[in-house]
């Protein structure tokens, strides 16, 4: 099972720009989150998955805004496998199922909110 090396809240200047994949790194066997905002409505983690490494299918309340920055992720929603790469963005709705693997590693930016 993967190691979640999940930390507390990112903290970088507002109103300069940042390069979001340098805020959290990868590590071997692993699915690192770093947490950069939270609010009422929603909030926006950063994820680096190793190779191999994933999320079994489960259900949000909140829709879930998926921008890949780095690698390429194989997104499942509904039973429907979609490939998403740096540079993409796929929305999984709130309420459906979904699951995200690392056919490579990647890092996302997943931008929760609610309904």
């Amino acid at each position: 099972m993967p190691r979640n090396k999940s930390s507390t809240q990112v903290q970088f200047d507002p109103a300069r720009p940042v390069a979001a994949a340098a805020l959290v790194d990868y590590q071997g066997g692993s699915i690192v989150s770093r947490e950069i905002l939270k609010a009422a409505a929603g909030k926006v983690t950063l994820f680096a998955f190793d190779a191999g490494e994933g999320l079994s299918e489960h259900i949000s309340p909140f829709n879930a805004l998926v921008q890949i920055i780095d690698g390429e992720a194989q997104i499942t929603i509904s039973g429907q496998a979609r490939y998403v790469q740096a540079g993409e963005l796929i929305l999984m709705p709130a309420g459906q199922p979904h699951a995200l693997k690392a056919l490579q590693r990647f890092k996302m930016v997943l931008t929760l909110i609610r309904p």
